[in-house]
């Protein structure tokens, strides 16, 4: 969840490291920190709250007798996992002399016992969390080499860890391990950077490596080293990052968010570019699977969380139309713990933006070992889950900044279509003038798609009158009971309202006893062959009470009369309906959270990258 950035060069450390920080915010923003290590020692400053608290800090001290100059700094902004969020449980942690600073994303489940133990021999804990252990082991073990040091440490820890280290005693070397959770290093000239992703360094170098599993890395001015926990060294390969820090900026808008739903016809048109061959057939050489691997199926198991989850279930309805392969779509972080059915004959597909998500990587992990296919679908170029996986479908999105995600999910849609048609076409279930048609189809999506966005100030003005509800209700059928759950997740994360997706024939099986006068529900009505069933879901909370805004189709005034406010999207097939009907459920989250006046980019509670369990 956390963010950390690490740098060694000739630059003041303080300026580089902040600005990083300031770009992975969204991964936490409980609190946050900064150590610089220069002329006067090692200096700490830190704070609760979001960055701000913490710039604010720095300024107020600027100019004081122990500066916070220097050209090595580490800096860390938190989710809170062991602790509150205070300034006394904010990173960085040092040891009790002050020579030692350590920050850490992860938990390390291990020490209870290990703090046991070091306050038996004399250390005073300072905090609550569990990262200050780092800095009393390394204050013990210290012998002259902060590398060896940070290597015998990581052999006495258990669970889920980066941690980022400094020294007093050595002014050029940063050393940074990992185990589970995401670690990249950036590479530059005189100067190099740790983070845990390169939005921490993106402004200096866009020439990156990523760490592996149980590695320690050494990080000075000159260079970087990379060993095991043993500490042979370890060959590895650099990657160009193929955005700039435009990209990552909000260029005019209010918040990220915003923009990003605004990018969104650009980001299916990433995911879909590239995919075609001259004879309009689909040919995706990233997958690495062979077709006898692929005719070889018998069943697919769809493995995610949250968006990316709900990204799964419409991938579960193409998959099974054009492929006639039976799919589970899995709640990731329950999938290992059932004892689920999977072997060579079963293609798993692990959704995750980050490509860095604890529970989806646990859960790859688990049906690699029983011996299925494993397919990535992640945004992230070097991820975890792309290198552990046997094949990979990389969305290519851009940098996501906001919390709740909009164009990731838009691109890991458009993905899904991609991969279910291409499965179809070698598969034989589709034939190519099939496969060809429905590919137009996809093609013309990014332009309805924007004209859809083009259509939002209906929406932005329907907030305005939902901003003070409590309860919000969201009803689809097919397809459009995924984006039910997706609409509702979405405000519950941004306006924090009480919102729940159901498919709208189980609205009479119980959740029709939620509907009161004025209760707001949301129905997603595209035209569909199941229209009049739907119609009758409508008429049936209408009769109740409820205030329903309907989603529906240019022309279609089969559902008008129930409808007490109307958004139209453009004609489409059902099937690829998703991709307009989450845009207005998107601007209405947006924007009923602007008008409650909350933090639409970073609302509480939450982070962009889940890398715990």
């Amino acid at each position: 969840m956390c963010g950390i950035v690490g740098y060694v060069g000739d630059k003041q450390a303080l300026e580089v490291v902040v600005d990083g920080l300031r770009r992975l915010e969204y991964r936490g923003y409980d609190s946050a920190g900064v150590s610089i290590l220069g002329p006067d020692g090692l200096q700490v400053e830190r704070k609760a709250g979001k960055l701000a608290n913490l710039e604010k800090a720095i300024t107020d001290r600027q100019g004081a007798e122990h500066d916070l100059r220097g050209t090595l700094g580490i800096g860390h902004t938190r989710w809170a996992t062991h602790g509150p969020p205070t300034d006394g449980n904010a990173h960085p942690h040092v040891d009790c002399a002050g020579d030692v600073a350590v920050v850490h994303n992860g938990t390390i489940e291990n020490f209870e016992v290990l703090v046991r133990d070091l306050e038996d021999r004399g250390h005073q804990r300072r905090s609550d969390t569990d990262t200050e252990v780092v800095a009393h082991l390394v204050e013990e073990r210290y012998d002259g080499d902060l590398a060896a040091t940070v290597r015998s440490i990581c052999k006495d820890l258990e669970g889920s860890f980066v941690l980022v280290v400094s020294h007093k005693s050595e002014p050029d070397l940063v050393v940074a391990a990992r185990r589970n959770l995401p670690l990249v290093i950036g590479l530059g000239d005189g100067e190099n950077f740790v983070g845990s992703d390169v939005t921490a360094f993106i402004a200096h170098t866009r020439q990156a490596r990523a760490v592996e599993q149980d590695q320690v890395v050494e990080v000075r001015r000159a260079g970087v080293t990379v060993t095991d926990l043993d500490g042979a060294v370890v060959e590895g390969e650099s990657y160009h990052v193929d955005w700039d820090t435009a990209a990552a900026e909000k260029g005019g808008y209010e918040f990220f968010m915003l923009k990003e739903i605004e990018e969104q016809p650009a980001a299916i048109r990433e995911t879909l570019g590239g995919r075609m061959q001259e004879d309009g057939l689909l040919h995706l050489d990233e997958l690495s699977m062979s077709d006898e691997d692929i005719r070889d199926i018998e069943q697919v198991v769809i493995i995610a969380c949250g968006s990316s989850y709900h990204s799964g279930l419409v991938g579960k309805y193409a998959i099974e139309r054009w492929c006639r392969l039976p799919v589970q779509v899995e709640m990731a972080s329950e999938f290992r713990y059932r004892d689920p059915v999977v072997g060579r004959s079963t293609l798993v597909i692990a959704i995750s933006q980050s490509g860095e998500t604890a529970d989806t990587l646990e859960a790859l992990r688990h049906a690699r070992s029983q011996k299925a296919r494993v397919l990535a679908v992640t945004n992230t170029v070097g991820s975890t889950v792309s290198r552990e996986s046997d094949a990979v479908f990389y969305t290519r999105g851009g940098p996501e900044v906001a919390v709740a995600s909009t164009k990731a999910v838009m691109a890991q849609l458009a993905a899904m279509y991609v991969v279910g048609l291409y499965l179809a076409q070698v598969r034989g279930t589709r034939d190519t003038d099939e496969v060809r048609a429905h590919l137009r189809d996809l093609l013309d999506m990014p332009d309805l798609v924007q004209e859809v966005l083009d259509r939002m100030d209906v929406v932005r003005e329907l907030a305005l009158t939902l901003k003070d509800e409590e309860r919000v209700l969201f009803l689809g059928r097919h397809v459009g009971y995924p984006m039910a759950l997706e609409g509702a997740l979405k405000l519950k994360e941004l306006a924090y309202i009480g919102a729940e997706g159901f498919p709208a024939g189980e609205i009479k099986h119980g959740p029709i006893a939620l509907i009161e006068q004025g209760t707001p529900v949301v129905v997603i009505a595209p035209r569909h062959a199941l229209q009049a069933k739907l119609v009758n879901n409508v008429q049936e909370v209408r009769a109740r009470g409820a205030r329903t805004i309907v989603i529906a189709t240019d022309g279609d005034e089969s559902i008008t009369p129930y409808a007490d406010d109307i958004i139209r999207i453009p004609d489409a097939k059902s099937l690829l309906t998703p991709l307009l009907t989450l845009v207005p459920m998107q601007v209405l989250s947006a924007e009923i959270a602007r008008a409650r006046g909350l933090d639409v980019d970073q609302p509480r509670n939450l982070a962009k990258s889940v890398t715990v369990e």
